[in-house]
């Protein structure tokens, strides 16, 4: 999922919640131009943005309800975040999930989070620098509320072990906290940050599959590559391969949907000095590299996913992309 598109779905999630309260959208626009903001624009800057936090400042007073926050953390399931939701989704332990929102966070969510070691365990703290400790602790609880329920969703059941503790002072309404975060929850901290002890982070997650995980992941690391890679055309057709990774979409089927004829496609990839088959077969030595180290797969399986009719001809590819037999290769990844 593209950043705008998470943004606009909590855009649509916080109206929701607002006209459960009676409060319209006409009532929000007019309350935030009321404050500043003149034109709003939900697919621009995340939630610690200027005008976001001030819509967001306003949402909670308009619906009178100091828990709003904490509410909407709750509405994002996983599925909300398309491909790093999946990928999350499909890791083997919470602790891989904890590495993978680390390494593609940056792609989706604000605030940052960092890690740092701590008891044995890990210490996720939330970079959060805003003017204000009201518009602070908004930002705060939308981010932990949204955090906890995405561990929740990834193990099936409340976390025991794992703790809040935040920056401010306990507030008039932390029974929220208490009830909605599922976590033992501490005021009057140095840092805001989730406290995740080992037994935790070794819990496996309910839905784990790690050749799916290999797909998903690699879709996250595209759209990595995509936030500084000056090819665009390359990069939206990397993508498109590995979504459709199984059931290779060919060249016809790229352009149709970048919505280019076939010739264009090939005329734009080679100004970027590249071409579909050689970006057709980066992508399959790459999952095939993934798929040997990371899955239990057989080769044959793994000829088959990558659309090869003959498991022979598979090996033989492989061996031409890295001097290397699939076996050989899966030993040196093992030792």
């Amino acid at each position: 999922m593209k950043v705008n598109q998470v943004q606009h779905e909590s855009f649509r999630q916080l109206i929701l919640l607002l006209e459960k309260t009676g409060v319209s959208l006409d009532q929000l626009l007019a309350e935030v131009r009321q404050r500043g903001v003149s034109a709003f624009d939900v697919s621009k800057g995340g939630i610690a943005s200027p005008d976001a936090v001030i819509l967001l400042e306003a949402a909670v007073e308009l619906s009178s309800d100091p828990c709003l926050m904490i509410r909407l953390g709750q509405q994002f399931g996983l599925a909300s975040y398309g491909s790093f939701g999946f990928a999350l989704m499909t890791c083997g332990s919470l602790r891989e999930s904890v590495q993978l929102l680390l390494r593609y966070g940056q792609i989706l969510f604000e605030p940052k989070w960092t890690s740092h070691a701590h008891e044995g365990g890990l210490l996720l703290r939330a970079n959060i620098n805003l003017d204000f400790i009201v518009r602070q602790q908004l930002i705060t609880e939308l981010s932990f509320s949204n955090l906890a329920a995405m561990g929740r969703s990834l193990h099936g059941k409340r976390v025991e072990g794992a703790e809040i503790q935040l920056s401010y002072s306990r507030p008039a309404h932390s029974a929220c906290y208490d009830s909605m975060l599922a976590a033992s929850v501490t005021f009057d901290c140095e840092h805001s940050q989730f406290f995740l002890p080992a037994q935790v982070l070794d819990m496996p997650v309910k839905t784990a599959n790690r050749s799916e995980h290999v797909i998903r992941q690699q879709q996250c690391e595209e759209m990595l590559r995509g936030l500084s890679r000056v090819e665009k055309t390359t990069t939206a057709v990397r993508q498109l391969l590995i979504q459709s990774a199984g059931d290779f979409l060919d060249i016809a089927q790229i352009a149709e949907s970048l919505h280019v004829s076939e010739r264009t496609l090939r005329r734009r990839l080679e100004a970027e000095s590249t071409s579909f088959r050689s970006t057709f077969e980066e992508i399959r030595d790459l999952l095939a590299r993934e798929y040997l180290a990371k899955t239990e797969l057989t080769v044959a399986d793994i000829a088959h996913l990558l659309g090869y009719s003959e498991t022979v001809n598979f090996r033989r590819a492989f061996v031409r992309w890295n001097s290397l037999t699939p076996r050989g290769y899966r030993l040196e990844q093992a030792s």
